[in-house]
């Protein structure tokens, strides 16, 4: 969500929807086609490691070095940090074989991650990866023509994002002369596996990582289900109430490794998820603006009544690592009192209303990166929760989150607050592509206590559909082909929302009209009025809408809320 003072930059567009293509693609051909390595197969990429510094490596605009700590291996591993006009590009040319298939990989760390591989003579190619706090291996295979006898890699992060880091980069594939870095042997099997969630049909897993492997596995009571490159899965079309076994193989193009240690799950008896009680089955969230940005200023008494759930924007980061506070912005609100603004919060509560404190924001940082964060992320939202009398919180960290400690935050305020606590999320469409990314996943460890997940469809450019399809914002096939990723990747239908600008001035861009908004909530709960894209089944629980904001709504005489709030409400 936008806060004052600073634009909203555009957000990633045709270049992460094809990289998200080709992930996404990766994913569903898995390593069907993958077979044992070759004798004369090598990693064809020179200082691969970064042990000799940038040998061999350009990185553009001076943006690349060399670091010891963190590394994946070895003793160095690469360090580049983007700018605002350049993408920390570092490229090698490489040499390779004609007609020959190589897999590309490489482990990284850090802010948005991209590695490919250019002129291979055929089909260039491309993957990516969210923000991510621990090492993440990123892997796709490339085909060369008939006369191509080298290509160019490369990895690059996102303009003005965080710096990321990557190590032992392979380019594995027939012998071209110019390699050297030895073979890959079978990994050895993952260890660690637990279960993350459970719903009705559904079970969450997660493992650790396996060095040197490229991909995983997931076998239910010894059938394969699923394959995928990170290190979680979530296994769908299971019955309620059934217990299944799960074991996890590490695999790379020297092979599989042996099956991980069983894992058991009980699926869940109904469909689930929650957090929260009051609530319709479905509901409008509005985020109320605390400060003066040129919208309407209102005072929460002013929110029209078709808001289920108020989102005060935003807490503000303290000095201590994951503290949060609050601050009224009186002045900016025409003296708005603190007293008025609990007065007001008890009001919509007695109304049957929910209002929650919002972390983040477009400039809001907090960083939950460990076990003591996440206790102070708690302690201090509790706090609040008391001093305010907010029902819970809303997560929109735009700069990325730890899963890990994320979810350990919000369990451990769960367990101050108790059941009624009301836990909302807003990522950016970015971070709901795939299951493996930071927002994606800690809605998945905490479904047994969340609300719901209000995706935010502007400021996106084109993104990936389910169906592995692009599609553009601004319209009906944009938010209920991006929503079925959702729908179909854990989380149950009660806990997914549309998120839309309630006018053209509350983002940069993607804004549509209430109409539009009408028809994908039809479309994804009764398969109406639909665009190109069609569901492959319906949703009639989905939980409903969200906007920013309800300010700016109100500076567009409601109309949004007039429009979608309605519809919401008369959904079955």
């Amino acid at each position: 969500m936008p806060r004052p003072g600073r634009p909203r930059p555009p957000r990633i567009g045709w270049k992460a929807a094809t990289a998200a293509l080709t992930l996404t693609l990766s994913l569903a051909l898995s390593f069907a086609g993958a077979g044992q390595a070759q004798a004369a197969d090598v990693n064809n990429a020179r200082n691969a490691g970064f042990e000799s510094g940038l040998g061999n490596w350009t990185c553009s605009a001076g943006s690349g070095t060399t670091i010891s700590s963190p590394v994946h291996g070895g003793s160095a591993a690469l360090k580049a940090t983007p700018a605002g006009q350049d993408n920390a590009q570092c490229t090698q040319t490489v040499e390779v074989a004609p007609n020959s298939t190589y897999t590309l990989s490489a482990w990284v760390q850090g802010g948005y991650t991209y590695l490919g591989a250019t002129g291979t003579g055929t089909t260039d190619v491309s993957t990516w990866t969210p923000d991510t706090a621990a090492w993440k291996q990123l892997s796709t295979t490339f085909t060369t023509g008939a006369s191509t006898t080298s290509v160019t890699v490369y990895l690059h992060g996102w303009y003005g994002q965080a710096a990321y880091f990557a190590d032992d980069v392979s380019v594995f594939g027939p012998d071209a002369g110019g390699g050297g870095d030895p073979a890959p042997t079978v990994p050895s099997a993952p260890a660690g596996p637990s279960v993350t969630a459970t719903t009705s049909s559904s079970v969450s897993l997660s493992w650790n990582s396996v060095p040197g492997a490229t991909g995983y596995n997931v076998y239910r009571d010894g059938t394969k289900v699923a394959a995928v490159t990170g290190t979680s899965a979530t296994v769908t079309g299971l019955a309620a109430s059934t217990s299944y076994s799960f074991q996890v193989t590490a695999t790379n193009a020297a092979g599989e490794s042996a099956k991980s240690a069983a894992v058991t799950a009980t699926t869940a008896a109904t469909g689930g998820g929650g957090g929260g009680t009051g609530l319709p089955k479905h509901a409008v969230t509005g985020y109320w603006q605390n400060f003066n940005n040129g919208a309407t200023v209102q005072r929460i008494s002013d929110v029209p009544a078709s808001y289920d759930i108020i989102a005060v924007a935003f807490a503000d980061a303290t000095a201590t690592p994951g503290g949060v506070t609050f601050n009224l912005d009186s002045a900016g609100l025409g003296g708005y009192t603190a007293d008025q603004f609990k007065a007001d919060i008890k009001a919509k509560q007695a109304a049957g209303k929910k209002v929650v404190v919002s972390v983040g924001g477009q400039n809001g940082t907090v960083s939950v990166s460990d076990s003591a964060s996440a206790a102070n992320f708690a302690n201090s939202l509790y706090s609040l929760m008391q001093t305010y009398g907010f029902d819970g919180v809303d997560i929109d960290l735009e700069n990325g989150l730890n899963a890990t400690y994320m979810s350990q935050a919000l369990r451990t305020l769960s367990q101050k607050a108790g059941s009624s606590l009301i836990i909302t999320m807003a990522p950016q469409t970015i971070d709901m592509q795939s299951t493996s990314a930071g927002y994606f996943q800690t809605a998945l460890n905490i479904k047994d206590i969340l609300t719901v997940v209000n995706t935010q469809y502007y400021n996106s450019g084109s993104m990936l559909g389910c169906d592995g399809k692009v599609y553009s914002q601004g319209s009906v096939d944009f938010l209920t082909a991006l929503a079925c990723i959702q729908l179909e990747g854990g989380l149950a239908p009660s806990q997914v929302g549309l998120g839309l600008p309630a006018s053209p001035s509350g983002a940069g861009s993607g804004y549509v009209s209430p109409t539009v908004v009408d028809n994908a909530l039809d479309c994804l709960t009764k398969a109406a009025n639909c665009g190109t894209f069609k569901p492959s089944r319906t949703y009639p629980d989905l939980r409903g809408a969200m906007t920013w904001s309800t300010n700016w709504d109100a500076s567009s005489g409601n109309a949004w809320s007039n429009a979608v709030g309605a519809h919401v409400h008369a959904l079955p």
